[in-house]
């Protein structure tokens, strides 16, 4: 049993840990000449795309879709993956990145208050240590005190908070879909059903005209790290983990953020933010304590 938890932990680490090479790829890519609709567009569909492939070669993972606990599949992609996609690509275009991820990592304390909420009960005292733990190392790994706050606009401020609650919804809803539905073909619905309001929203005329064929390898790149890799793996450990310990965990997207923005974009990283990747993880640590 302790075994299956921390394989779980691990999935859900490396889950966030591939969501976090997001940010810098998706600012590549606009530097690019792609804005957030043909990024967005492109990310989904092929994400999905890929999923559903994957259930084809591992026969085992097919099911009749509707068998299962399809509806609150499809609720969980439209208003966890769907809009958690199109809020932060968004946010990137009109904040910069260190603001943008600080108002993502809003979904630590998010879906730890609506678990609590919910089932009726307070953190835990690991969990409210653990919390204040990742905030500071949040603050300190994007360096925030020197942000740049020409770029600050309120829309970007409401379209981040945005795109944390449904971070944070995502989480939470994964954490109480229970059925015996293969967690790769749980992954092929949500990730179907995501694909709804992100066309509805950008409808996909960029797959037609110049430029077709880049914006395909972007999306390529962009599903496998944004929607294949971690929709799968949260699918796996969510539910033996729980919510509140899985927005724990799901912090060390930051370092990976930050990481990513000195090897991948060129960016440097201060020793301040170095200290914060610090914090979070040992935020990480403390959040398993009472369990261990």
């Amino acid at each position: 049993m302790q075994k299956s938890r921390w394989t779980a932990v691990v999935l859900i680490v490396l889950g966030a840990a591939s969501y976090g090479l997001l940010s810098p790829f998706i600012k590549l890519a606009y530097r690019t000449g792609w804005d957030d609709g043909a990024i967005s567009t492109s990310q989904m569909t092929m994400g999905a795309l890929i999923t559903w492939l994957l259930v084809l070669i591992r026969r085992k993972s097919w099911s009749n879709p509707f068998r299962g606990p399809w509806i609150k599949l499809t609720i969980v992609g439209i208003l966890g993956l769907a809009l958690t996609t199109v809020f932060y690509n968004k946010t990137l275009t009109e904040l910069d990145a260190s603001l943008a991820i600080v108002l993502l990592f809003q979904f630590t304390w998010m879906t730890i208050v609506l678990d609590s909420l919910v089932n009726r009960r307070w953190p835990s005292r690991y969990q409210l240590v653990a919390i204040l733990f990742v905030v500071a190392g949040t603050l300190f790994a994007v360096n925030i005190f020197a942000a740049d706050w020409s770029r600050f606009s309120l829309m970007g401020i409401g379209l981040g908070l945005c795109s944390a609650g449904g971070y944070s919804l995502f989480l939470f809803l994964t954490g109480r879909i229970n059925g015996n539905t293969d967690s790769l073909m749980k992954s092929a619905i949500m990730l179907t059903a995501a694909l709804i309001p992100v066309y509805l929203i950008y409808p996909p005329h960029y797959f037609i005209g110049p430029g077709m064929g880049s914006l395909l390898l972007w999306g390529l790149l962009l599903g496998v790290l944004g929607q294949v890799i971690p929709t799968l793996f949260f699918n796996i450990g969510i539910p033996k983990v729980g919510s509140s310990v899985a927005a724990m965990l799901g912090s060390m997207e930051l370092p990976v953020v930050v990481l990513g923005a000195l090897f991948i974009a060129g960016e440097s990283v201060l020793t301040v933010q170095w200290f914060g990747m610090l914090l979070i993880l040992t935020g990480i640590i403390i959040s398993e304590m009472k369990r261990s």
